[in-house]
Protein backbone atom coordinates (compact mmCIF):
# COMPACT_ATOMS: atom_id res chain seq x y z
CA UNK A 1 0.00 0.00 0.00
CA UNK A 2 1.39 2.99 -1.08
CA UNK A 3 -0.75 6.25 0.60
CA UNK A 4 -3.97 4.22 1.30
CA UNK A 5 -3.28 2.99 -2.47
CA UNK A 6 -3.02 -0.97 -3.72
CA UNK A 7 -0.30 -1.22 -6.24
CA UNK A 8 -2.54 -4.17 -7.67
CA UNK A 9 -5.34 -3.01 -7.48
CA UNK A 10 -4.62 -0.12 -9.20
CA UNK A 11 -2.87 -1.53 -12.07
CA UNK A 12 -5.80 -4.29 -11.94
CA UNK A 13 -8.43 -1.07 -12.31
CA UNK A 14 -6.31 0.50 -15.06
CA UNK A 15 -6.63 -2.06 -17.61
CA UNK A 16 -10.47 -2.41 -17.27
CA UNK A 17 -10.74 0.95 -17.15
CA UNK A 18 -8.78 1.36 -20.53
CA UNK A 19 -10.78 -1.19 -22.41
CA UNK A 20 -13.28 0.69 -24.26
CA UNK A 21 -10.30 3.09 -25.37
CA UNK A 22 -8.57 0.17 -26.72
CA UNK A 23 -11.00 -1.42 -28.52
CA UNK A 24 -12.25 2.12 -29.92
CA UNK A 25 -9.26 3.52 -30.62
CA UNK A 26 -8.18 0.20 -32.61
CA UNK A 27 -10.78 0.56 -34.61
CA UNK A 28 -10.58 3.95 -35.92
CA UNK A 29 -6.99 2.99 -36.48
CA UNK A 30 -7.86 1.00 -38.81
CA UNK A 31 -10.54 3.66 -40.45
CA UNK A 32 -7.65 6.10 -40.19
CA UNK A 33 -5.39 3.80 -42.12
CA UNK A 34 -7.72 3.46 -45.01
CA UNK A 35 -7.97 7.05 -45.23
CA UNK A 36 -11.28 8.21 -44.03
CA UNK A 37 -11.61 10.69 -40.88
CA UNK A 38 -14.43 9.69 -38.38
CA UNK A 39 -15.32 12.07 -36.23
CA UNK A 40 -18.52 9.93 -34.60
CA UNK A 41 -17.16 7.72 -32.54
CA UNK A 42 -18.65 9.20 -29.54
CA UNK A 43 -21.98 8.21 -31.06
CA UNK A 44 -20.91 4.78 -32.28
CA UNK A 45 -19.67 4.06 -28.92
CA UNK A 46 -22.84 5.39 -27.11
CA UNK A 47 -25.39 3.25 -29.55
CA UNK A 48 -22.86 0.24 -29.02
CA UNK A 49 -23.52 1.05 -24.97
CA UNK A 50 -27.58 1.20 -25.37
CA UNK A 51 -27.89 -1.38 -27.71
CA UNK A 52 -25.35 -3.79 -25.65
CA UNK A 53 -27.40 -2.97 -22.51
CA UNK A 54 -30.98 -3.77 -24.10
CA UNK A 55 -29.98 -6.90 -25.52
CA UNK A 56 -28.50 -8.44 -22.11
CA UNK A 57 -31.08 -7.27 -20.38
CA UNK A 58 -33.67 -8.70 -22.24
CA UNK A 59 -31.77 -11.73 -23.75
CA UNK A 60 -30.30 -12.53 -20.09
CA UNK A 61 -26.79 -13.24 -21.90
CA UNK A 62 -23.51 -10.89 -21.57
CA UNK A 63 -22.12 -12.31 -24.86
CA UNK A 64 -25.74 -11.59 -26.72
CA UNK A 65 -25.20 -8.17 -24.67
CA UNK A 66 -21.91 -7.40 -26.48
CA UNK A 67 -23.09 -9.13 -30.02
CA UNK A 68 -25.92 -5.94 -29.89
CA UNK A 69 -23.27 -3.77 -28.87
CA UNK A 70 -21.24 -4.45 -32.39
CA UNK A 71 -24.36 -4.82 -34.11
CA UNK A 72 -25.44 -0.93 -32.79
CA UNK A 73 -22.16 0.62 -33.53
CA UNK A 74 -21.90 -1.23 -37.05
CA UNK A 75 -24.93 0.27 -37.95
CA UNK A 76 -24.01 3.94 -36.97
CA UNK A 77 -21.00 3.58 -39.27
CA UNK A 78 -22.94 1.73 -41.59
CA UNK A 79 -25.05 5.30 -42.34
CA UNK A 80 -21.24 7.40 -41.78
CA UNK A 81 -20.07 5.43 -44.61
CA UNK A 82 -23.14 5.74 -47.37
CA UNK A 83 -23.03 9.16 -46.58
CA UNK A 84 -19.01 9.73 -47.29
CA UNK A 85 -18.61 7.04 -48.98
CA UNK A 86 -21.52 6.57 -51.50
CA UNK A 87 -22.88 9.90 -51.27
CA UNK A 88 -19.62 12.25 -50.91
CA UNK A 89 -20.79 14.15 -47.87
CA UNK A 90 -18.15 15.99 -46.14
CA UNK A 91 -16.34 13.33 -43.58
CA UNK A 92 -15.75 15.58 -40.78
CA UNK A 93 -19.46 17.52 -40.90
CA UNK A 94 -20.74 13.50 -41.33
CA UNK A 95 -19.08 12.61 -38.13
CA UNK A 96 -20.26 15.40 -35.78
CA UNK A 97 -23.71 15.06 -37.17
CA UNK A 98 -23.66 10.89 -36.15
CA UNK A 99 -22.18 12.25 -32.87
CA UNK A 100 -25.19 14.21 -31.93
CA UNK A 101 -27.57 11.79 -33.64
CA UNK A 102 -26.39 9.14 -31.20
CA UNK A 103 -26.26 10.74 -28.47
CA UNK A 104 -30.29 11.77 -28.61
CA UNK A 105 -31.01 8.13 -30.33
CA UNK A 106 -29.23 6.38 -27.32
CA UNK A 107 -31.46 8.76 -25.02
CA UNK A 108 -34.17 8.16 -26.22
CA UNK A 109 -33.88 4.23 -26.62
CA UNK A 110 -32.66 3.65 -22.58
CA UNK A 111 -35.35 5.41 -20.91
CA UNK A 112 -37.46 2.69 -19.75
CA UNK A 113 -33.57 0.49 -19.09
CA UNK A 114 -32.68 3.40 -16.18
CA UNK A 115 -32.42 1.53 -12.94
CA UNK A 116 -31.77 -1.88 -14.58
CA UNK A 117 -28.88 -3.96 -14.26
CA UNK A 118 -27.23 -5.73 -16.69
CA UNK A 119 -26.18 -9.74 -16.57
CA UNK A 120 -23.03 -10.07 -15.01
CA UNK A 121 -20.01 -10.72 -17.31
CA UNK A 122 -17.59 -12.95 -15.10
CA UNK A 123 -14.29 -13.18 -14.45
CA UNK A 124 -11.65 -16.29 -16.67
CA UNK A 125 -11.43 -18.81 -14.26
CA UNK A 126 -7.42 -19.23 -14.13
CA UNK A 127 -7.79 -21.62 -11.03
CA UNK A 128 -4.61 -21.16 -9.23
CA UNK A 129 -3.00 -18.57 -11.38
CA UNK A 130 -5.53 -16.19 -9.59
CA UNK A 131 -4.08 -17.05 -6.31
CA UNK A 132 -0.50 -15.44 -6.99
CA UNK A 133 0.06 -12.42 -5.33
CA UNK A 134 -0.08 -9.44 -6.99
CA UNK A 135 0.63 -10.51 -10.39
CA UNK A 136 -2.84 -13.11 -9.58
CA UNK A 137 -4.92 -9.62 -9.06
CA UNK A 138 -3.16 -7.71 -11.81
CA UNK A 139 -3.22 -10.49 -14.74
CA UNK A 140 -5.51 -13.18 -13.85
CA UNK A 141 -8.94 -12.00 -12.51
CA UNK A 142 -10.25 -10.64 -15.66
CA UNK A 143 -13.33 -11.06 -17.96
CA UNK A 144 -12.41 -12.12 -21.36
CA UNK A 145 -13.08 -8.86 -22.93
CA UNK A 146 -9.93 -7.66 -21.21
CA UNK A 147 -7.94 -10.40 -22.82
CA UNK A 148 -9.37 -9.65 -25.79
CA UNK A 149 -8.61 -6.16 -26.19
CA UNK A 150 -5.19 -6.74 -26.38
CA UNK A 151 -5.34 -9.67 -28.31
CA UNK A 152 -7.47 -6.90 -30.95
CA UNK A 153 -4.18 -4.73 -30.50
CA UNK A 154 -1.89 -7.58 -31.71
CA UNK A 155 -4.11 -8.80 -34.07
CA UNK A 156 -4.37 -5.47 -35.77
CA UNK A 157 -0.55 -5.03 -35.90
CA UNK A 158 -0.17 -8.49 -37.52
CA UNK A 159 -2.55 -7.79 -40.01
CA UNK A 160 -0.65 -4.08 -40.93
CA UNK A 161 2.01 -4.97 -40.91
CA UNK A 162 2.18 -8.68 -41.93
CA UNK A 163 -0.32 -9.24 -44.60
CA UNK A 164 -2.03 -8.92 -48.00
CA UNK A 165 -4.88 -7.17 -46.60
CA UNK A 166 -3.06 -4.66 -44.60
CA UNK A 167 -0.89 -3.40 -47.09
CA UNK A 168 -3.80 -2.94 -49.11
CA UNK A 169 -5.49 -1.48 -46.66
CA UNK A 170 -2.24 1.03 -46.17
CA UNK A 171 -2.10 1.43 -50.14
CA UNK A 172 -6.11 3.01 -49.93
CA UNK A 173 -4.75 5.44 -47.07
CA UNK A 174 -1.91 6.64 -48.72
CA UNK A 175 -2.99 7.15 -52.20
CA UNK A 176 -6.67 6.26 -53.22
CA UNK A 177 -6.31 7.39 -56.74
CA UNK A 178 -2.85 5.00 -57.38
CA UNK A 179 -4.78 2.20 -55.47
CA UNK A 180 -7.99 2.43 -57.26
CA UNK A 181 -5.54 2.66 -60.73
CA UNK A 182 -4.53 -0.86 -59.83
CA UNK A 183 -7.71 -2.25 -59.86
CA UNK A 184 -8.74 -2.47 -55.88
CA UNK A 185 -12.10 -1.28 -54.49
CA UNK A 186 -11.51 1.40 -52.68
CA UNK A 187 -15.57 1.71 -51.45
CA UNK A 188 -15.80 -1.17 -50.24
CA UNK A 189 -12.49 -1.56 -48.98
CA UNK A 190 -13.52 1.92 -46.94
CA UNK A 191 -16.84 0.46 -46.22
CA UNK A 192 -15.45 -2.83 -44.73
CA UNK A 193 -12.75 -0.24 -42.42
CA UNK A 194 -15.85 1.95 -41.40
CA UNK A 195 -17.99 -1.26 -40.35
CA UNK A 196 -14.93 -2.61 -39.15
CA UNK A 197 -14.70 0.61 -36.41
CA UNK A 198 -17.95 0.72 -35.92
CA UNK A 199 -18.40 -2.36 -34.51
CA UNK A 200 -15.27 -1.87 -32.27
CA UNK A 201 -16.65 0.95 -30.73
CA UNK A 202 -20.22 -0.19 -30.26
CA UNK A 203 -18.40 -2.99 -28.28
CA UNK A 204 -16.16 -0.56 -26.48
CA UNK A 205 -19.57 1.69 -25.72
CA UNK A 206 -21.24 -2.07 -24.58
CA UNK A 207 -18.14 -2.56 -21.95
CA UNK A 208 -18.89 0.62 -20.18
CA UNK A 209 -22.62 -0.01 -19.91
CA UNK A 210 -22.69 -3.27 -19.06
CA UNK A 211 -19.49 -3.91 -16.92
CA UNK A 212 -17.13 -0.76 -16.27
CA UNK A 213 -20.43 1.11 -14.84
CA UNK A 214 -23.08 -2.18 -14.86
CA UNK A 215 -26.25 0.50 -15.53
CA UNK A 216 -27.65 2.70 -17.67
CA UNK A 217 -27.85 6.64 -17.87
CA UNK A 218 -27.61 9.34 -20.71
CA UNK A 219 -24.43 10.30 -21.76
CA UNK A 220 -22.49 7.17 -20.24
CA UNK A 221 -19.57 7.07 -22.28
CA UNK A 222 -18.87 10.68 -21.08
CA UNK A 223 -16.09 11.62 -23.93
CA UNK A 224 -15.10 8.11 -24.10
CA UNK A 225 -15.10 8.30 -27.96
CA UNK A 226 -12.95 11.37 -28.54
CA UNK A 227 -10.39 10.34 -26.33
CA UNK A 228 -9.92 7.33 -28.58
CA UNK A 229 -9.82 9.76 -31.38
CA UNK A 230 -7.08 11.65 -29.58
CA UNK A 231 -5.13 8.42 -28.94
CA UNK A 232 -5.11 7.42 -32.36
CA UNK A 233 -2.98 10.48 -33.04
CA UNK A 234 -1.15 10.07 -29.68
CA UNK A 235 0.16 6.70 -31.00
CA UNK A 236 1.00 7.89 -34.89
CA UNK A 237 -1.45 5.51 -36.60
CA UNK A 238 0.81 2.26 -34.67
CA UNK A 239 -1.21 -0.31 -32.72
CA UNK A 240 0.94 -0.76 -29.78
CA UNK A 241 1.35 2.81 -28.87
CA UNK A 242 -2.53 2.69 -28.93
CA UNK A 243 -2.76 0.55 -26.42
CA UNK A 244 0.47 2.63 -24.66
CA UNK A 245 -1.96 5.95 -24.77
CA UNK A 246 -4.92 3.59 -23.49
CA UNK A 247 -3.59 2.78 -20.45
CA UNK A 248 -2.24 6.22 -19.88
CA UNK A 249 -5.47 8.00 -20.07
CA UNK A 250 -6.21 4.44 -18.00
CA UNK A 251 -4.05 5.19 -15.36
CA UNK A 252 -4.86 8.63 -14.81
CA UNK A 253 -8.50 8.14 -14.46
CA UNK A 254 -8.27 5.47 -12.24
CA UNK A 255 -5.61 7.47 -9.87
CA UNK A 256 -7.32 10.34 -9.91
CA UNK A 257 -10.02 8.13 -8.26
CA UNK A 258 -7.82 6.66 -5.99
CA UNK A 259 -6.49 9.91 -4.59
CA UNK A 260 -10.08 11.32 -4.01
CA UNK A 261 -10.96 8.40 -2.51
CA UNK A 262 -7.36 8.04 -0.29
CA UNK A 263 -8.84 12.06 0.61
CA UNK A 264 -6.02 14.01 -1.34
CA UNK A 265 -5.87 17.64 -0.21
CA UNK A 266 -6.48 18.46 -4.01
CA UNK A 267 -10.12 19.85 -5.28
CA UNK A 268 -11.77 17.17 -7.00
CA UNK A 269 -12.80 19.08 -9.41
CA UNK A 270 -9.06 19.26 -10.84
CA UNK A 271 -8.86 15.67 -10.49
CA UNK A 272 -11.83 15.03 -12.58
CA UNK A 273 -10.41 17.24 -15.72
CA UNK A 274 -6.81 15.79 -15.38
CA UNK A 275 -7.34 12.98 -17.79
CA UNK A 276 -8.36 15.22 -20.40
CA UNK A 277 -5.72 17.86 -19.44
CA UNK A 278 -2.80 15.43 -20.17
CA UNK A 279 -4.40 14.21 -23.22
CA UNK A 280 -4.75 17.78 -24.62
CA UNK A 281 -0.83 18.24 -23.47
CA UNK A 282 0.14 14.77 -25.23
CA UNK A 283 -1.94 15.48 -28.34
CA UNK A 284 -0.65 19.54 -28.74
CA UNK A 285 3.49 17.61 -28.07
CA UNK A 286 2.74 15.05 -30.80
CA UNK A 287 0.83 17.45 -33.32
CA UNK A 288 3.81 20.00 -33.26
CA UNK A 289 5.14 20.93 -36.66
CA UNK A 290 8.21 18.57 -35.62
CA UNK A 291 6.29 15.89 -34.05
CA UNK A 292 6.51 12.67 -35.54
CA UNK A 293 2.86 11.83 -35.29
CA UNK A 294 2.36 14.87 -37.97
CA UNK A 295 4.64 13.05 -40.27
CA UNK A 296 3.12 9.27 -40.11
CA UNK A 297 -0.98 10.50 -41.58
CA UNK A 298 -1.91 8.31 -43.93
CA UNK A 299 -1.74 10.76 -46.96
CA UNK A 300 -5.40 10.53 -48.37
CA UNK A 301 -6.61 11.00 -44.40
CA UNK A 302 -10.64 12.59 -44.85
CA UNK A 303 -10.20 12.85 -48.63
CA UNK A 304 -13.32 12.18 -50.49
CA UNK A 305 -12.71 9.31 -53.16
CA UNK A 306 -14.76 9.80 -56.75
CA UNK A 307 -13.45 6.83 -59.36
CA UNK A 308 -14.27 9.00 -62.00
CA UNK A 309 -11.11 11.49 -61.02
Amino acid sequence: MFGGIDPALLISALMVASVPIILAAIGELIVERAGVLNLGVEGMMIMGAVCGFIVSVQSGSAVMGFVGGAIGGAAMAFIFGVLTQFLLANQVASGLALTLFGLGLSSLMGQSFVGIRPPATGAVPFGPLADIPFFGRVLFSHDWVVYASIASVAAAWWVLKATRTGLILRAVGESHDAAHALGYKVRRIRMLAILFGGAMAGLGGAYISMVRVPQWTDGITSGAGWIALAIVVFAAWRPWRALVGAYLFGGISVLQLNLQAAGARIPVEYLSMSPYLITILVLVIMSSGKGKAALNAPASLGQNFHASR
